[in-house]
């Protein structure tokens, strides 16, 4: 009898040890449950509201979802490294004023005006870099001023009035679809592969886990780690001149109107509540596309409800306290197991 009963209660026991743990991790995988939020969310307002679900709801927030994904994965690169740049939602606005006086009043080619206004974008992120890498300058402080001196560019070359008449290339960036789907989406996804691709597959992507999850470890290893953040603000700015194309195809104006202001906070929110700790060196592109998504669902599914506009910062505020809340809640557990 305990001869046969033994190997039942072995099985059953070597089962469960293999079940646990990966139940476990599965739990403590900040992409499950945001992942479930954006299912939940979108199903739910799904059912409330048919036209939630229609192609240009739909197609609307995959143009909305390239905007803010494509500055939260920028972001997060940055916030991967132990910093934080608060400059990316007023240099996404400083783009599209630049990249529309280029081509309207300078008389560039709207290629060249792209490439000039990527040239000084990624000069504002290499500046960005070497402050915080070789002058050991607070990232918030460097990133605040830049965001203030973008922000009096903005009014200072426009004088708060838009310039129009841009070339037809922007719209055909922002505006064209592809499929039915939006090009700027599909922009957006390349980009979002090409991120988890570097940072999961390449050796240099997990030098920018080492530099942000322990900076004296990872020099002990030999990894020069102020040239993995440098690299990352560079990112970080490029990539908000980038989405200042698609908004400038978008829009079709060069607007000073409140373009890109508050953005750099729906980037943190989407990067936190995507998994990726304040502190660095923990976080995954999942995550990140999965936390501007259900960022973008509410804050579509507040306008189609027919909520008040002043309660979207509100609820999005709570849902980004939620986010850092569980965000420590996870980093104190696991530094209690470890």
């Amino acid at each position: 009898m305990n001869t046969s009963t033994a190997p039942a209660e072995t099985d059953v026991d070597a089962g469960g040890e293999v079940r646990r743990p990966l139940l476990r991790r599965l739990a403590e995988t900040p992409e499950v449950g945001v992942v479930a939020a954006c299912v939940a969310v979108f199903v739910a307002l799904a059912l409330d509201k048919p036209t939630f679900a229609g192609a240009v709801n739909l197609q609307g927030m995959g143009f909305d979802l390239a905007q803010y994904g494509l500055i939260a994965i920028g972001e997060s690169l940055v916030i991967l490294t132990g910093g934080i740049d608060l400059s990316v939602g007023a240099l996404l606005g400083t783009s599209v004023i630049l990249m529309s006086w280029f081509n309207v009043r300078a008389g560039l080619p709207p290629v060249l005006a792209i490439l000039v206004t990527l040239a000084i974008a990624g000069t504002v992120g290499l500046v960005h870099g070497l402050a915080v890498t070789r002058l050991r300058m607070p990232p918030f402080v460097v990133t605040l001023v830049t965001y203030t001196v973008a922000q009096g560019v903005t009014l200072a070359i426009t004088s708060g009035t838009s310039i129009t008449g841009i070339g037809g290339t922007f719209s055909d960036l922002g505006q064209t679809y592809v499929a039915q789907i939006p090009l700027p989406l599909i922009i957006f996804a390349v980009v979002a592969v090409a991120a988890w691709f570097f940072l999961e597959r390449t050796y240099a992507g997990r030098q920018v886990y080492a530099v942000g999850g322990n900076p004296e470890a990872a020099r002990l290893a030999g990894i020069r780690g102020s040239r993995r953040v440098v690299s990352m603000y560079i990112t970080s700015s490029l990539l908000s001149a980038f989405a200042g194309i698609l908004v400038l195809g978008r829009m079709g104006v060069g607007s000073a109107s409140g373009v890109g202001v508050g953005w750099e906070l729906s980037a943190i929110a989407a990067a936190v509540i995507g998994g990726v700790s304040l502190v660095g060196g923990q976080g995954r592109i999942l995550g990140i596309v999965a936390g501007t998504v259900l960022l973008e669902l509410i804050n579509n599914g507040l306008t189609t409800l027919q909520i008040n506009s002043n309660y979207t910062n509100i609820v999005l505020g709570c849902v980004l306290g939620l986010a850092i809340t569980a965000d420590r809640l996870r980093a104190r557990s696991v530094a209690r197991r470890g």
